[in-house]
């Protein structure tokens, strides 16, 4: 599950990790009220969508006066951004993030996932910040640094330094990133996160280190134990027909395709998909109806694929004796 950016940030600022200061808002004039509310001049207006490159598409603007702060939200409000993440279709801007300006030093990068390699979360850092960090992995995989974790002493203080200097953190900075650090673990660790990334970290002038941006996805088969995550669910971020699949404990994933698939099981359904493209077509999505599924299931599996006006042939593979 996916949240958004001032969610994120309201988040961690709840472990104690330093985020500017920020208000979410649904109009332009209240934007611009926000914007008052904020202790600097300089203004940041930035879209709120379940997708990355926001900046590229036009959807991050710096305001030096409130006469700006409302001229980008009236633009960016309502606006269908295109972004690598998005696809062709984009997503329509319906909140901003009105967020107070800072006097930025350095970007870094630093991002939390499970390594399933090692079966460990992995604390990964680079003063390649402010890029897309896939692009500094496949050009220049050597700024990249890692940290595995032990699950059974957690994220240590030694390893968090170690980070930071790799990095060329700042020493007069370096208390104060690892402290950053060692929130940004505990809040993956305690709210069942995915994916925990700050593209950018920064340092500013004044000596503060601040996620100027935050990502965080959530493991949705831990949402049950995680009911304060749930409350940031956005329904207007994600497909209709994901939503309904959700309402029956089906897993789909809506793909670009026009070939229906339904599977019970994950490791046949991505079988099916590979034979389909392997055979020249495009699966039109991911559903995998589980080995104990039931008619009701199977029913509404075959009523979200043929909602799908794209769909012009299905595929439908079972294992025997499921």
């Amino acid at each position: 599950m996916n949240i958004h950016e001032y969610q994120s940030k309201e988040l961690l600022r709840k472990y104690g990790v330093a985020v500017p200061t920020g208000h979410v808002a649904f109009t332009v004039d209240e934007a611009v009220e926000k914007a008052k509310s904020l202790s600097t001049e300089v203004s940041v207006v930035k879209a709120q969508i379940h997708a990355g490159g926001r900046g590229k598409a036009g959807g991050v603007k710096v305001a030096k006066n409130l006469d700006e702060v409302r001229t980008y939200a009236d633009e960016i409000l309502g606006k269908t951004l295109i972004t690598h993440q998005t696809g062709p279709e984009g997503k329509e801007v319906k909140r901003l993030l009105i967020e107070e300006g800072c006097d930025i030093d350095q970007e870094y990068y630093i991002g939390l996932v499970l390594d399933r390699s090692t079966s460990r979360i992995v604390l990964m850092g680079s003063e390649e910040g402010g890029t897309e960090i896939e692009e500094v992995a496949e050009e220049t995989p050597e700024k990249i640094f890692k940290e595995f974790i032990d699950p059974a002493v957690g994220l240590q203080g030694f390893q968090a330094r170690r980070l930071a200097f790799n990095m060329n953190i700042p020493k007069d900075a370096l208390g104060k990133a690892v402290k950053f650090m060692d929130g940004l673990y505990k809040v993956f660790v305690d709210n069942d996160c995915s994916i925990a990334e700050i593209n950018p970290l920064v340092t500013t002038k004044q000596g503060d280190v601040l996620a100027l941006d935050a990502k965080l996805n959530f493991d949705s088969n831990a949402l049950y134990r995680q009911n304060n995550i749930v409350e940031y669910r956005d329904l207007d971020e994600e497909d209709e027909k994901e939503i309904e699949a959700s309402k029956f404990d089906l897993s789909y994933i809506a793909l670009d395709g026009n070939i229906g698939c339904m599977v019970n099981g994950a490791g046949l359904a991505m079988a099916t998909m590979d034979i389909i493209k392997y055979k020249g077509g495009e699966p039109a999505n991911f559903l995998d109806v589980g080995g104990g599924a039931t008619a009701e299931k199977v029913t509404e599996a075959f009523k979200i694929i043929l909602s799908d006006k794209h769909v012009k042939g299905s595929s439908s593979t079972f294992l025997a004796g499921l």
